[in-house]
């Protein structure tokens, strides 16, 4: 059974992406990330540990 995100033919233009909180770099969708893609906020364990922007 395949975890990837409808419409996925190894086509990796087609994942899904969102902006990073922190840096506002674009993430693709992982297959780690597959049970909590809606809960993902950060890039990386760095951009996680940074403050919140304000404003």
């Amino acid at each position: 059974m395949s975890q990837h995100p409808a419409g996925f033919r190894g086509n990796k233009a087609a994942l899904p992406s969102k902006p990073c909180a922190a840096c506002g770099l674009p993430m693709t969708w992982r297959k780690r990330w597959a049970k909590n893609w809606a809960e993902v906020k950060f890039c990386s364990e760095a951009c996680r540990r940074k403050p919140a922007p304000r404003g």
